[in-house]
């Protein structure tokens, strides 16, 4: 079943064209990576699927519901299906990792319940069962504030899966974080759209990742797709294509090199 459809879609701000006359078709229970340089309109497209870009032309369908012409009532029924994860967690540093979980829950809970933090048997099982899921179970009661960049990250994935959305949105999630804990937020997104079905889209800069977690990669360069197919399907040329260089990730960490500035001229004075 299509849960994204758009047709000759262009998205932007105001009046400026970010995304121009894109045609895209996701299905339910995707895994997709997008993936180009940066400034080309990837985080446009992605947050246009939770409504959040102007539609200046064309067509956009997001699980059934014609996007561009949602009243506020339709449009906040139609967020609590999308679930969106940020490069900064949005977490609330001082509560433990259990009440951060629980916060995706709040669409179902009565406002006295959340306001005191009460949870029945059944949502204290449940929200167990979402931090096995992103491997935090031992961490339950200990503050955010006090975890690490990639523990925080699998947080806010647990959760956005608390929320028990259709469709999960990821906004380069592993942007700022060491290989290792990266590896383990990818994994987790890929256990949350196989243990739950979810569909989940997501921003990436690294290539490689989304070679080794995704079923999909869409590519974009000039706000255009110029790229969608499976991974394997992804070769040299097409990379050329999307970046202009041969290895991306090799073109960014070069990018990301320090800086060595000219060190002053110091006067030694001769002594007698």
């Amino acid at each position: 079943m299509n849960q994204i459809e758009a047709r000759d879609l262009t998205l932007g701000y105001g009046t400026k064209e970010v995304i121009r006359g894109v045609d895209l078709t996701i299905e339910k229970g995707e895994f997709i990576s997008i993936i180009g340089p940066s400034g080309v309109g990837k985080s446009t497209l992605l947050m246009s699927l939770n409504a959040t870009t102007d539609i200046l032309g064309g067509s956009l369908r997001v699980l059934g519901e014609e996007v561009g012409h949602l009243g506020p009532a339709s449009l906040k029924r139609l967020r609590t299906k999308v679930g969106v994860i940020f490069q900064c967690c949005n977490l609330v540093p001082r509560l433990p990792v259990l009440d951060n979980i629980a916060s995706g829950m709040l669409q179902r809970k009565s406002v006295l319940s959340s306001l005191f933090r009460y949870y029945s048997k059944a949502e204290h099982e449940e929200i167990y069962d979402y931090m096995k899921v992103v491997g935090m179970e031992s961490e339950a009661l200990s503050r955010c504030d006090r975890l690490s960049g990639g523990q925080k990250q699998r947080v806010a994935i647990a959760r956005a899966i608390a929320q028990t959305p259709e469709i999960i949105l990821a906004d380069e999630p592993i942007s700022s974080l060491d290989p290792v804990s990266a590896r383990r937020v990818m994994e987790t997104l890929r256990n949350a759209n196989r243990e739950y079905g979810m569909t989940v889209v997501s921003n990436l800069h690294q290539l490689s990742y989304a070679r080794d977690y995704c079923n999909r990669i869409i590519g974009i360069n000039d706000g255009q797709i110029i790229f969608d197919d499976a991974p394997e399907k992804l070769t040299d040329a097409i990379v050329r294509d999307i970046y202009g260089v041969e290895d991306p990730e090799a073109d960014m960490s070069q990018d990301c090199s320090p800086v060595l500035l000219p060190q002053p001229e110091v006067e030694v004075m001769a002594t007698a």
